[in-house]
């Protein structure tokens, strides 16, 4: 398997660095393209409907490495799961592809992204059933009327996270292809074959498109990609540990902790600000790090950074899940989560500005602190 696992990445790789130029030329064809206004960083005229590259890459590995697969490895919900993701990814890509071409209402990009939720949902019975309540009895089933509400909220939320963070070259496509391969050393040390599966032949096409889309980019992913890549997460965080015995509520957030906090202060910045909360604006995270005096490459590296520091996290809580300490490394992992985050929000100013409660807080207990006079000491 592991062979099959190199070939399936280097088939991805390999479609997604030919398609790539061919669907430049095509996004220039059809008039799939980004103008620069004030909320965008480029300057320069630049063709959009990259993910049309990845989803290429992505289904055409699977198709190649399909008759390979050994007999007896895929269970017949592993079939349901695959085919779920499949359709739902065309539903996605077909949405996306759309939008960079007309450029979509939010109501009607939303309406889309419900839908292919719903075929996952309904059309394959592809659900969060199980949930681990902290300092509980290990998975508790949920109820049908909550399950899929629930499932449907994680995969439109997951998919307009990482939406929501393409604002940089590569940017997007760094940071889910980091959540990727968490999920691939996670599911690996689980052994959940389909998931190792499709996560590399997923990686291999983010990898591919890559080389064309880090700074100085050549193309966009535009909302195809994004939108591919976040329903893409959703699905695989999902689906790729609800089996297993025992798993951390903690740990599917921790692999997009990224683009889910990104979103959360998004969300907390326009509520603070009075303004929508679908209002666009220049207040994420690469944003402000660029007003911080920060490049467009170092900007990005940064971001990539702190999502491989999630990732990390989020395979260490998936291996001490089943220790008996397991509840207060949970917790542990989210107070210092919370801390890190508001300490980061507070320097970038993500929400606000001006506010600064803890940095405050800790100015003052250090101004508090009795000053030894060294001259004094230094006589006796």
């Amino acid at each position: 398997m592991g062979f099959l696992y190199a070939i399936g990445f280097a088939v991805a790789l390999i479609l997604a660095l030919i398609m790539t130029p061919l669907v430049k030329k095509f996004a220039f064809k059809i008039g799939a393209i980004d103008k620069p206004n004030h909320r965008k960083v480029h300057t320069r005229i630049m063709p959009r409907l990259g993910g049309l590259a990845i989803y290429v890459a992505f289904v055409g590995a699977f198709l190649a490495v399909s008759p390979f697969i050994p007999d007896g490895l895929l269970r017949p919900r592993d079939v349901n799961m695959i085919n779920a993701l499949l359709v739902g990814g065309t539903i996605i890509i077909i949405l996306g592809a759309l939008d960079d071409r007309f450029e979509l209402s939010a109501k009607v990009k939303l309406l889309g992204q419900l839908a292919a939720a719903c075929v996952v949902v309904f059309g394959f019975d592809v659900k969060i059933d199980l949930v681990n309540i902290p300092f509980g009895d290990a998975m508790q089933p949920i109820g049908q009327w909550i399950a899929i509400p629930i499932t449907i909220l994680w995969i439109v939320g997951v998919t307009n996270a990482i939406n929501l963070i393409d604002g940089l070259d590569g940017l997007a496509a760094g940071v889910s292809g980091i959540a990727i391969a968490t999920i691939v050393v996670m599911a690996s040390i689980m052994g959940f074959q389909p998931v190792i599966l499709l996560s590399t032949l997923l990686l291999g096409g983010i990898a591919g498109f890559l080389v064309f889309n880090f700074h100085p980019a050549k193309i966009f992913m535009g909302d195809s990609g994004s939108l591919f890549l976040g329903f893409s997460l959703a699905t695989l965080s999902m689906l790729g540990f609800k089996q297993v015995t025992i798993v951390s509520f903690v740990t599917p957030l921790l692999i997009i902790g990224v683009p889910l906090s990104d979103t959360f202060f998004a969300i907390v910045r326009r509520w603070v600000n009075k303004r929508p909360i679908f209002a666009p604006d220049k207040g994420h995270l690469h944003h402000r790090l660029r007003d911080l005096g920060f490049s467009h490459r170092r900007t990005v590296l940064i971001i990539w950074g702190v999502a491989a520091v999630f990732g990390v996290l989020a395979i260490i809580q998936s291996a001490v899940v089943q220790s008996s300490a397991a509840n207060w490394i949970t917790f542990a992992v989210i107070c210092m989560l919370m801390f890190f985050l508001q300490i980061g929000a507070e320097i970038t100013g993500i929400v606000d500005k001006t506010r600064r409660p803890l940095i405050n807080f800790f100015a003052k207990i250090r101004a508090r602190r009795p000053k030894v006079d060294t001259q004094s000491r230094g006589k006796s």
